[in-house]
C-alpha cells in the first residue's frame, strides 16, 4: 500500500508532465488512443466518484461559516469565466464547433486542481475546497442555463438533457463517494491517497482520446484554440483576483478566488462537448486541461514567491523597529 501511496503522489506531482507526453503522442500516433473516446464519461465519473470519497461535510459546512468569501468565489466563477469565454469566442474568427467548446469549458465549475494549487500558492486551502465543492454541487442547474444563454446562438442546446448529464456524472458519483466515506470512515482512508493516481490516469486518457479524434482539425486550427484558452486562463486568474481585491478579501483569500476562477473542470467540458454537441467542440477542453496544468504551478509559484516576500519586509521592519 506504502508503494502504492509514493506512486499515487508521484504521478500527482507530476501531472503536467503526464497530460503533455500523452497529448503529445495521441496527436502523433492518433489510431492508438480514438478507442478510449468511447469511455470518456465513464472515466470522468470514476474522477468524480474519487473527489467525492475526498470530500468531507466539513467542506460544506465552511460554506455557512463563510457565506460571504464562498458566494465571491462561486459567483466569480459562474460569471467571469462564461462571459470571458462569450467574448473571445465572439470577436475572434473559429468555427461554430470551436465557439461552443470555448462557452463550454467556460461555464464549468472549478477543477479540483485548483485546490492543490491554491495549498501551492499559500492561499487559503479551506476556502479553495468549499468553493470547488458548492460550484460542483449547483453545476448541474447553472452550467447547462450558462451555455444555454451563451452558445445557442452558435448550435442547438439542450439544457435539460446537459442536465440529467451532468446529474448522472458528476453529482451522483460525488454524492455516492461521499456516502461510501461516511459509512466507512477510515476504511477507505488508505483508497483516498490512491486518488491522485486514478485522476491523472483518468485526465490523460481523457485529454488523449480528445486529442487522437481531433488530430486533423487541432493541426489545423490548434495555434488559435491554444491562444484562446491561454487568454481565457489567464484573465480568469487576473479578473478574479482583481475581484478579491475590489471587495476587500484578505490576500490568502484573493489568492483562492483567482484560481478558482481562474482553473475549469475541463474534463467536465470534454465530456459534455463529446456527448452533446461535436469531438471538435471538446478540443478546447483537452488544450485547457493540458495548459491549465503548465500555468497552474506557475501562478501558483508567483502567489508564493509574493508572500514569501511580504513575511520577509514584515521581519525586516520589525528587526528595524
Amino acid at each position: 500500500m506504502k508503494t502504492l501511496e509514493k506512486v499515487s503522489s508521484f504521478v500527482g506531482n507530476t501531472f503536467a508532465i503526464w497530460v503533455l507526453l500523452f497529448a503529445v503522442l495521441s496527436f502523433l500516433f492518433p489510431s492508438g488512443f480514438t478507442w478510449i473516446a468511447s469511455y470518456i464519461t465513464i472515466l470522468l465519473g470514476i474522477i468524480m466518484f474519487g473527489m467525492g470519497l475526498t470530500l468531507s461535510t466539513s467542506d460544506f459546512k465552511e460554506a455557512f461559516k463563510r457565506p460571504k468569501e464562498v458566494a465571491i468565489g462561486v459567483v466569480g466563477q459562474f460569471t467571469i469565466m462564461p462571459l470571458i469565454a462569450f467574448g473571445l469566442a465572439t470577436l475572434l474568427p473559429v468555427s461554430e464547433e470551436v465557439a461552443v467548446g470555448v462557452i463550454l469549458v467556460g461555464c464549468c465549475p472549478g477543477g479540483t486542481s485548483s485546490n492543490v494549487m491554491t495549498f501551492l500558492s499559500k492561499g487559503d486551502t479551506a476556502l479553495s475546497v468549499s468553493i470547488t465543492a458548492v460550484s460542483t454541487v449547483l453545476a448541474p442547474i447553472l452550467t447547462p442555463a450558462l451555455i444555454l444563454l451563451f452558445a445557442s446562438q452558435w448550435l442547438a442546446v439542450s439544457a435539460s438533457a446537459l442536465f440529467i448529464s451532468i446529474v448522472q456524472i458528476v453529482l451522483i458519483p460525488i454524492v455516492l463517494g461521499l456516502v461510501i466515506k461516511s459509512i466507512l470512515k477510515d476504511k477507505v482512508e488508505a483508497g483516498v491517497k490512491s486518488i491522485p493516481l486514478v485522476s491523472v490516469i483518468g485526465i490523460v486518457a481523457i485529454v488523449a482520446a480528445v486529442v487522437s479524434v481531433n488530430q486533423a482539425q487541432i493541426a489545423e486550427t490548434g495555434a488559435l484554440i491554444f491562444a484562446i484558452v491561454v487568454l481565457h486562463n489567464v484573465l480568469g486568474y487576473i479578473i478574479g483576483y482583481g475581484l478579491g481585491k475590489v471587495l476587500k478579501m484578505g490576500p490568502k483569500q484573493q489568492k483562492a478566488v483567482s484560481i478558482e476562477v481562474g482553473m475549469q473542470n475541463s474534463g467536465l467540458g470534454a465530456t459534455l462537448a463529446t456527448a452533446h454537441f461535436s469531438p471538435l467542440s471538446a478540443v478546447p477542453s483537452a488544450i485547457f486541461s493540458v495548459w491549465h496544468n503548465i500555468s497552474g504551478p506557475i501562478i501558483a509559484t508567483i502567489f508564493r514567491k509574493q508572500q514569501e516576500n511580504e513575511d520577509n519586509n514584515d521581519m525586516n521592519t520589525r528587526f528595524t523597529a
